[in-house]
């Protein structure tokens, strides 16, 4: 069973991969977006753990629901509004309980991605962060290295798309050859949730 504590280690290793990728997410940005996800993410979750600090949530849904609140209100651009709805819907999706298991996770992260996809207007092969995100909650069931290995996958999958949605997509058959900053950042987002398990 996932605690709280579980949910905070997953958000404070976040901002950890974050912080240490935050350049080469704005290097990816920068062709085929505002250069800019790097540095409004590291923003973010600086922001996210410094709250977690503060107040530590007592369950896992309120970790979560507060990282949404977070990053919706210090992060700007489209992926604050975007990763914010998806920590949010996810922690709202688990409820109130102390604990949750693995399919519970699994079943509130799917919440969460189908927010995202409402939101954002992104499906599957719009070279977006849904390229990562669908992947890894589809492999959750078979446990948090196979999520991670699925988003990363899904990530470097986007390279050769082009791009349906968001900024990018005003670049054309430019955006094809350049991997999706959203779609990296979510694999990092899932390689910490497998980090948070020790794995």
């Amino acid at each position: 069973m996932l605690d709280a504590e579980f949910f905070r280690r997953w958000m404070t290793a976040t901002a950890a991969s974050v912080n240490r990728e935050a350049e080469r997410l704005t290097a990816l940005d920068s062709p085929i977006g505002d250069a800019d996800h790097g540095t409004n993410l590291q923003r973010g979750f600086t922001a996210v753990t410094a709250a977690l600090e503060k107040e530590p949530p007592a369950t896992p849904g309120a970790v979560l629901t507060l990282a949404g609140r977070q990053l919706i209100s210090t992060v700007g651009g489209a992926s604050g509004p975007l990763y914010g709805t998806l920590l949010r819907r996810t922690g709202k999706a688990l409820g109130d309980a102390a604990e949750v298991g693995a399919e519970q996770l699994v079943e509130a992260l799917r919440a969460g991605v189908d927010a995202v996809m409402t939101l954002g207007g992104a499906a599957p092969g719009d070279k977006t962060m849904i390229d990562a995100l669908v992947p890894a909650v589809d492999a959750l069931g078979d446990g948090f290295t196979a999520a991670r290995t699925a988003a990363e996958e899904g990530a470097v999958a986007t390279t050769p798309l082009q791009a349906r949605k968001g900024r990018a997509s005003y670049l054309g058959e430019r955006s094809i050859g350049h991997q999706d900053p959203g779609a990296t950042s979510s694999a990092l987002l899932i390689a910490a949730l497998a980090e948070a398990n020790g794995e």
